[in-house]
């Protein structure tokens, strides 16, 4: 099993979570965070005065699906949000060792 870890734009979680439907996901854990990487934040003028916004906005989605899912998952995540500009995101994929379903007991693949 892999653990899917990915940051994207705000307004591109509709848009990623409707293509991760579409190829089979059937689930997925949505935080909102801020955070800044290459974007390092911008300016902005508030009822007249100019002040730094050094955290960007941004969702961040934790998916775990099959090893042989993984690949896929990535791809229709990197294409589905990409807008070409600075500030897009990351997705990082790390190994998991075990799942339960706490309602059922079910563990590994079958509590996907």
């Amino acid at each position: 099993m892999k653990l899917i870890i990915a940051t994207i734009k705000p307004f591109k979680l509709e848009e990623v979570r409707e293509a991760l439907t579409s190829i089979g996901v059937r689930g997925m854990m949505v935080t909102e965070i801020k955070g800044f990487g290459s974007q390092s934040g911008h300016t902005e003028i508030y009822r007249g005065a100019e002040y730094a916004v050094n955290f960007v906005p941004k969702i961040k989605l934790e998916i775990v699906v099959a090893a042989s899912m993984a690949d896929q998952v990535v791809e229709t995540i990197s294409k589905t949000a990409q807008t070409g500009k600075i500030g897009d995101g990351k997705i990082f994929v790390l190994d998991v060792l075990q799942a339960v379903r706490v309602r059922t007991g079910e563990t590994d693949a079958d509590a996907l």
